[in-house]
């Protein structure tokens, strides 16, 4: 799909489902990696994720398409737009629109390595997501120097 079919649909998708014209840009992003779409606000522009259409289909993306409508058109009549937004929550069911989209494989497996240190001098043991200067930093119980174990 191009840019310009894209365009088309989200003006569509607005006519049809809203009553409302879209007046700015649609647009594919591929940097968008655990989410389906996106609604900037500030330039009212809305960004939506190729990988859905491929791997999910037309219905998955117009879906999201809808959703990402809902908060724009909530957002430009200064009602509300969040997720958490009774009006929002409201719109979504008229239009029968998702209130979340299909997770994408390999975002949501993404293991992050953790690092364990062990105190030389009381044996705690710490885990942490960000390595540790073990040069600089030392056990908040005893004192003693941290040695690395793994990661």
């Amino acid at each position: 799909m191009t840019e310009q079919e894209l365009q088309q649909l989200v003006e569509d998708i607005s006519l049809k489902s809203f009553g409302m014209k879209f007046r700015h840009k649609a647009r594919f992003n591929p940097r968008l990696r655990t989410t389906g779409g996106r609604y900037l606000l500030h330039g009212h522009d809305i960004e939506l994720n190729p990988k859905h259409l491929e791997l999910f289909g037309l219905d998955e993306l117009i879906g999201i398409i809808k959703h990402e409508l809902c908060h724009y058109h909530l957002h430009l009549q200064k009602k509300g737009y969040r997720h958490r937004d009774a009006d929002f929550k409201l719109l979504l069911k008229e239009v029968d629109a998702p209130r979340y989209c299909a997770k994408i494989p390999h975002a949501q497996n993404s293991v992050k390595t953790r690092h364990l240190y062990v105190c030389t001098g009381c044996g705690t043991r710490f885990e942490r997501k960000r390595k540790v200067d073990t040069s600089r930093y030392v056990c908040g119980k005893c004192n003693g120097r941290l040695k690395k174990i793994k990661g």
